[in-house]
């Protein structure tokens, strides 16, 4: 994990959060796989470093569930569901319903592992 991670506030561990977030939609629709893997690294060191923070950080990525971009909705979620599950699932439910693609096929297969009990958020 990055030093600089250690250093940052939760505020600032939650903009870029948003940003990698951002960035991984817009890798995404321009078909730069290369790009998003290397942002879903990066989201998964400030999302460790958000749980390593007193109280579990994580749960202030919650403000994000109503974020009009789909992609920082479902990360977010996903982030949160150890924490609010029902939220959270909510949301991912919702982006399926929504057909939030393609967003709402990770949604979709985030729940549907859950349900067979392959998937246990922690």
């Amino acid at each position: 994990m990055s030093a600089n991670l250690t250093a940052q506030t939760i505020d600032q561990l939650l903009d870029r959060f948003l940003a990698i977030a951002l960035a991984q939609d817009l890798a995404e629709r321009k078909s730069k796989y290369a790009q998003y893997s290397r942002l879903y690294r990066r989201m998964e060191e400030v999302t460790i470093e958000l749980k390593r923070r007193p109280g579990d950080a994580r749960r202030d990525l919650s403000r994000f569930f109503g974020h009009p971009n789909p992609q920082v909705r479902l990360k977010a979620a996903i982030s949160c569901l150890a924490i609010f599950p029902d939220e959270a699932r909510r949301v991912l439910q919702d982006l399926f319903d929504g057909n939030w693609f393609p967003q709402a096929a990770e949604a979709k297969g985030i729940l549907m592992s859950m349900d067979a009990g392959r998937y246990v958020p922690d």
